[in-house]
């Protein structure tokens, strides 16, 4: 007969990935995974694997999370642009919030792990499909006469997507609120 789980498998990839997301994956000993999840090492790797396909299904928790937000967000009836400026101004607010500045999860792992082929797909698959949702919502806005017709929704895309993600870098190592705002401001107004 098979064993139940004596621990909520859900809650422990949550709380690996904050682990990982606030140490990174080298500084992140499996004593450290044992204790924070409060199980033990043999739960540990006959539930997720070894400590790499535990940081890859926390990588693909947050991407499955922090992406269908996005899509969501962008994808809903309505003006474009306005929903676009939104999620620009919300990326900046979270990068400002608290003392701990822990960037975005991908960005930490293309940086951290840039050679290491499991990660590297799915962070291109992760900035795929923002450079995918934010193409379509300028597609939108100029279709609808929001954004200037000689606009080019691929390349904005591409432009956003880099922005977004060298803001996330720039935030983890800037107190300077001022640097994140006045680069947004520069990049929406190329929105119109």
């Amino acid at each position: 007969m098979a064993r139940v789980k004596e621990f909520d498998v859900d809650a422990a990839l949550q709380a690996a990935l904050d682990l990982f997301w606030e140490r990174g994956y080298e500084a992140t000993a499996v004593s450290d995974l044992v204790e924070r999840l409060g199980v033990g090492k043999a739960s540990l790797y006959a539930t997720f694997g070894s400590k790499h396909e535990l940081y890859l299904a926390a990588l693909d928790r947050y991407v499955r999370v922090t992406d269908a937000r996005v899509v969501e967000d962008l994808s809903r009836p309505g003006p474009a642009l306005p929903a676009l400026r939104d999620l620009i101004h919300r990326y900046v607010e979270e990068i400002l919030v608290g003392d701990v500045r822990r960037g975005c999860f991908v960005v930490n792992s293309a940086v951290e792990l840039p050679s290491d082929p499991q990660v590297a797909q799915r962070v291109a698959a992760s900035w795929d499909t923002l450079e995918v949702a934010f193409t379509l919502a300028l597609s939108r806005a100029r279709a609808a006469g929001e954004l200037a017709p000689e606009r080019d929704p691929r390349a904005l895309a591409r432009l956003l997507l880099a922005t977004l993600q060298g803001l996330q870098v720039l935030g983890k190592g800037s107190s300077s609120p001022d640097r994140l705002r006045d680069a947004t401001s520069q990049v929406l107004t190329l929105l119109g």
